[in-house]
């Protein structure tokens, strides 16, 4: 997500915040939320709600003073008014509702992020969501490279087979390198994967050849690990061709910290944030 796109979010997410005259607790109205989370439906954000004030219960966290049932009214198309159902949400309410919501959508990862930071400085944000976006693309590479093992073992390609069509297209991607020319280029030890220090553009990279291949191995009907691999090298090929044409060779970027290191990192931060969260003074209905 673009640095301005981050800003404008915070300053819709600020502008929607209130302050309760009486506690000075900020919250926010429900169905002032309820479209920058994705929804269009009350009785389905209203599920979304009533969810997180049970997580809220399960932990041990006084769900009634960060959800505040209230009614106000609202106008009709026809210029009259009537009552409906709302609510007051503590910055916890909301981030546990945030937290029931797919967070590889950048509407949820964002809302994660904004209402778990209690300062929100816009720094800690932009880190949290690059954070989040990488741990999110590698997680759909993983996916991607499941398929494509399902669907080549389907069509006649054992483990190793299966291993040589990866490190073919590693090669084809990566300017001729293999994985493990690259993990010595990268300082990868060991068994870590080389992708877990990739930078986002290029599992983004690997994915869009891993998703072409999958696709074009059942549009085509190709059978065998010869010809899966020949599609997969051309795939790789394919989106190498497109990101020099921008300036980008793989092979050079530079490694990334450990996403798994970033993953326990974010898991602790969360824990942390949480019990900050639960530490918010009770907001009046």
């Amino acid at each position: 997500m673009e640095r301005y796109d981050i800003e404008k979010r915070k300053l819709t997410l600020d502008d929607l915040a209130h302050t309760d005259a009486e506690s000075g607790v900020e919250f926010w109205y429900a169905r002032d939320i309820m479209g920058f989370l994705g929804y269009t439906q009350w009785r389905n954000f209203e599920a979304a709600v009533k969810k997180a004030m049970v997580s809220a219960e399960s932990s041990k966290t006084a769900g009634e003073h960060h959800f505040a049932g209230v009614s106000k009214m609202v106008e009709l198309g026809s210029g009259s008014k009537r009552k409906v159902k709302d609510y007051k949400l503590t910055r916890y309410a909301c981030y546990l509702i945030a937290q029931n919501g797919d967070p590889r959508k950048e509407e949820i990862a964002f809302a994660q992020s904004y209402f778990a930071l209690q300062t929100r400085k816009q720094e800690l944000i932009e880190e949290r969501m690059r954070a989040l976006a990488r741990i999110a693309i590698r997680g759909q590479l993983t996916e991607a490279e499941k398929e494509l093992s399902r669907i080549a073992y389907e069509r006649g390609v054992d483990g190793a087979g299966f291993a040589r069509i990866r490190s073919k297209g590693d090669a084809a991607l990566f300017g001729g390198h293999t994985t493990a020319d690259m993990k010595k280029r990268l300082g990868v030890k060991g068994s870590r994967p080389l992708a877990d220090h990739l930078p986002s553009v290029t599992l983004a990279a690997k994915q869009l050849a891993t998703e072409m291949t999958n696709h074009n191995v059942e549009d085509k009907d190709l059978r065998g690990e010869p010809s899966i691999a020949e599609e997969h090298v051309q795939n790789n090929t394919g989106v190498r061709d497109l990101l020099g044409r921008r300036g980008i060779r793989p092979e050079e970027l530079p490694p990334e910290e450990d996403v798994r290191r970033i993953e326990r990192r974010v898991t602790v931060e969360t824990r942390r944030l949480e019990q900050e969260a639960r530490g918010f003074p009770a907001s009046e209905g």
